[in-house]
């Protein structure tokens, strides 16, 4: 899974539910289907071996792991889900940048240059052999926001042709402790989302997009940064090949702003200070940056795994479950030599809970709804799978009434508490809600919220195209041990087996809390596919206006 700590999150103070009525929903608990253990055992067993190579993407291992969970799935009962076949094709194209310049900034009191990774990291997302941006004007835009929901724009009048945006991380309420702010307070929106910024800047046509890094707002230090931006970055194909995406995107270094913002004759805290009021419009700096660098791209193709469960009552309505069979292949090799990350939790449990909840839903029977089991490739690369199938769908976003995410199942035994990845959001949260209650367990909200753990797996993808989509994460607060044992499991993979080699399988691991989550996750999932209701999102949120629109048929 891409880095956030909502996989294994410190959970405080439990919530007590009330009965809830949800329309469409009978209130007698249903009876927990037999979830086939075994079969998980041997799934996530056989996808970590190390002749899997790490599941890497486009490399050699690639088609003996979509030959076995292809395997899985017709033993399973589902039929082919692409039109007749078991994949979607998922174009991909590598960029490795080479060959920096400095960036270089005149205009203002003092020349400046800044060496690239040390000081700034900067990518082309183009396919292109060389990149120039020479004397481009340099604007602060804020926190590079346009949400027109909340009545907020950081573009307002200013035209960003040619020119490169200079961003804030994160969104204006991050200091926030609750989370009553127009941006939600303290949890992020997807506003402040790094890829937003990135995405926002490209549509009002600047050349350039610099997010100011800091460490507080990001979540992480600069060494995260400089490490993911200083090797190759993996793209989906377009064909325009990038064109409508801006010339170079990157971060600079919080002291390198200051440097920058000092020489323009400002001071940039005090310019944080306005771009957190509404109604602030970008500042142009009076500076013009230049940089150059080259790029190798390499295209290549990997898959996506697409099986189908046929619905009796509304087969061209959609339930979707999914998990990333990727993994990161060959990496920093430990201190036994071994360059396997075999990624057994992270994210081989969430195939095999993937396996486990269609034979058990094939066993149950065909659902009023079609219930669509998609095995994503290239999460680790920035969910560029889910991604792909989201722009790309097998079966159309406006009749796939929403779904749940399956990444990295922890093997830390069964818990007390759960929470919603991302808050109450949609009126998915009524049903999580019934389901916690059916099942004795109770509500605990979710741990640091301003770090956007929602955006950071594949469920994202099809959120931000308007489809509701579960992401539960199951609490520390075991029923054998409380949560001390929780926390020490937790961080004890966190700190030792997350992104390494030793994230292998153990025949010593509990499977009470995996079996756990995919009963609960089927509970979910089966709310949904027997159900006549289509939940939204909130009034408010970020991704209600697509689906009213998507629905709408517009």
């Amino acid at each position: 899974m891409t880095f956030s700590t909502h996989k294994f999150r410190l959970l405080a103070s439990a919530l007590t539910l009330s009965a809830l009525t949800v329309s469409g929903i009978g209130s007698a608990a249903p009876k927990d289907p037999a979830i086939d253990t075994a079969l998980m055992k041997t799934v996530v067993q056989r996808l970590s071996a190390d002749d899997f190579e790490g599941r890497g993407p486009s490399s050699a291992a690639e088609p003996k792991v979509l030959n076995y969970i292809i395997a899985q799935f017709t033993a399973a009962g589902l039929k082919p889900g692409n039109h007749g076949s078991w994949l979607q094709d998922v174009p991909t194209v590598e960029i490795t940048g080479n060959n920096y310049s400095p960036l270089t900034v005149t205009g203002g009191n003092t020349p400046l240059s800044f060496t690239q990774g040390s000081d700034f990291v900067a990518a082309s997302y183009r396919v292109t052999p060389h990149t120039e941006l020479k004397d481009a004007e340099m604007v602060f835009v804020g926190y590079g926001i346009n949400a027109p929901e909340l009545g907020w724009n950081d573009y307002a009048g200013q035209d960003m042709h040619g020119k490169i945006a200079v961003i804030l991380v994160n969104d204006p309420d991050y200091a926030m402790e609750g989370e009553n702010g127009l941006f939600k307070g303290r949890r992020m929106t997807y506003y402040g989302r790094w890829t937003y910024k990135y995405e926002e800047a490209a549509r009002q046509g600047a050349a350039g997009a610099l997010i100011i890094h800091d460490t507080f707002p990001a979540a992480y230090g600069w060494n995260v940064v400089q490490s993911s931006w200083s090797k190759s970055q993996l793209y989906l194909q377009s064909a325009n090949d990038g064109a409508d995406q801006t010339m170079a995107n990157g971060w600079m270094q919080k002291r390198v702003a200051e440097s920058i913002m000092a020489s323009a004759g400002k001071d940039l805290t005090s310019m944080i200070a306005a771009a957190g009021q509404k109604g602030f419009h970008a500042v142009p700096l009076g500076l013009k940056a230049s940089v150059s660098f080259d790029s190798k791209t390499r295209k290549s193709n990997s898959h996506n795994v697409v099986g189908i469960l046929p619905g009796k009552a509304a087969p061209k309505e959609y339930v979707l479950y999914s998990a990333h069979w990727d993994h990161l292949g060959h990496c920093k090799a430990d201190a036994r030599g071994d360059d396997i990350c075999n990624g057994a939790v992270d994210n081989a449990t969430g195939v095999g809970a993937l396996t486990a909840i269609a034979k058990a839903s094939v066993k149950a029977g065909a659902a009023r709804r079609s219930q669509v089991f998609v095995a994503l490739t290239l999460e680790e690369s920035g969910l560029l799978g889910s991604k792909w199938y989201a722009e790309h769908p097998v079966y159309p976003l406006r009749q796939t009434v929403g779904g749940a995410n399956m990444d990295a199942l922890s093997p830390t035994g069964a818990a007390k508490d759960y929470s919603m990845t991302g808050g109450d959001k949609s009126e998915l949260t009524a049903l999580f809600r019934k389901a916690l209650a059916e099942k004795g367990l109770v509500e605990a909200p979710e741990d640091s919220p301003e770090k956007g753990g929602y955006y950071r797996s594949d469920h994202f993808s099809m959120a931000k195209l308007g489809v509701p989509m579960f992401d539960i994460g199951r609490g520390i607060d075991l029923v054998n041990g409380g949560k001390e044992a929780g926390k020490a499991a937790r961080d004890d993979y966190t700190n030792n087996r997350y992104h390494q080699p030793s994230d292998e399988y153990s025949a010593k691991w509990d499977w009470s809390g995996i079996n756990q989550d995919v009963r609960l996750l089927y509970r979910l999932g089966h709310m949904l596919a027997d159900s006549k209701d289509w939940p939204n999102w909130h009034e408010g949120d970020e991704f209600r206006a697509i689906r009213d629109r998507d629905r709408a048929g517009k």
